[in-house]
């Protein structure tokens, strides 16, 4: 067995420079005291193991949120929900497939800051498909230091972005004319007309609803697919883990009821979850 860490439970920060430096201070994890970490965690449900594992990461999210700070939001509230895709990694990571969890984790907290950003950012649509998404957050290091796009210049960034040489525009219009507030501020008079009353509900358009309807449709039907592929016992574990909402099964409940250790459910659940996603690949 590894050596133990000493990590403290962190006490209450002034400010965010305080944070940041508590955070530096939590040591870094040698590869083997982080599997022996994920392995307890994943086999014993050990909260201490996943306290370890998340605090030896802060630092990475710290690192990451910082590169976030042009889009007008707090530091803080960048590293906040940084922290939650952190968590949300260390719960997936499996110590059995060779990743350090630093290179597995970097996924989960930028889709978490991500999704934040294009949240609270307060232009209409901002970015609405993947490409889009894509081009909101390159376009700033991609410009440079330009104060204005050349033809030259919006036609490599389309190409290297994969979008077209007028969306490449239309963003930089975007940003160019900086945040406009769609609803009324608490201190506005409640009889003028704010820009968010002149807004469509496109969700409730007819078009959009029968789309939705048909991917979530498609969405079911390749699920119930995937489940049927699986044997009984390993479609029972898959369900009571992750299809359960409000009350899903543990390891160590699942392992108590098939009699067998926590670890080989956690196993028959990985080979299972694995067997779904190729299934619902090639579906």
């Amino acid at each position: 067995m590894t050596q133990a860490l000493a990590f403290p439970v962190p006490s209450a920060l002034g400010n965010i420079d305080q944070y940041v430096q508590a955070v530096n201070r939590y040591p870094l994890l040698t590869e083997a005291q982080e599997q022996e970490l994920a392995r307890r965690l994943h086999a014993e449900n050990d909260l201490d193991a996943a306290r370890q594992l998340v605090l030896s990461h802060l630092r990475l999210v710290v690192s990451i949120a910082r590169n976030y700070l042009g889009y007008g939001l707090p530091h803080a509230d960048l590293i906040q929900e940084g922290n939650v895709g952190l968590m949300k990694a260390v719960k997936r990571f499996d110590p059995s497939r060779g990743v350090r969890l630093v290179s597995f984790a970097m996924h989960w907290i930028k889709a978490e800051i991500h999704e934040y950003i294009l949240k609270n950012w307060r232009l209409v649509k901002i970015a609405t498909t993947k490409a889009q998404r894509k081009l909101f957050f390159n376009l700033r290091s991609l410009r440079g230091d330009t104060s204005t796009l050349s033809p030259e210049d919006v036609r490599g960034i389309a190409s290297k972005l994969g979008v077209k040489p007028e969306e490449v525009m239309e963003m930089e219009t975007r940003f160019a004319g900086g945040e406009v507030a769609i609803d009324r501020g608490v201190d506005d008079d409640d009889d003028r007309a704010a820009p968010i009353d002149w807004l469509a509900d496109d969700s409730m358009e007819p078009v959009e609803v029968l789309n939705a309807a048909e991917d979530e449709r498609l969405h079911s039907e390749g699920l119930r697919g995937a489940l049927a592929g699986l044997d009984e016992r390993s479609r029972v574990i898959v369900q009571r883990r992750w299809l359960d909402e409000e009350n899903p099964a543990t390891l160590h409940e699942l392992a108590a009821e098939y009699g067998v250790s926590a670890e080989r459910i956690r196993q028959i659940e990985a080979k299972a979850m694995q067997k779904m996603r190729l299934a619902l690949s090639a579906a």
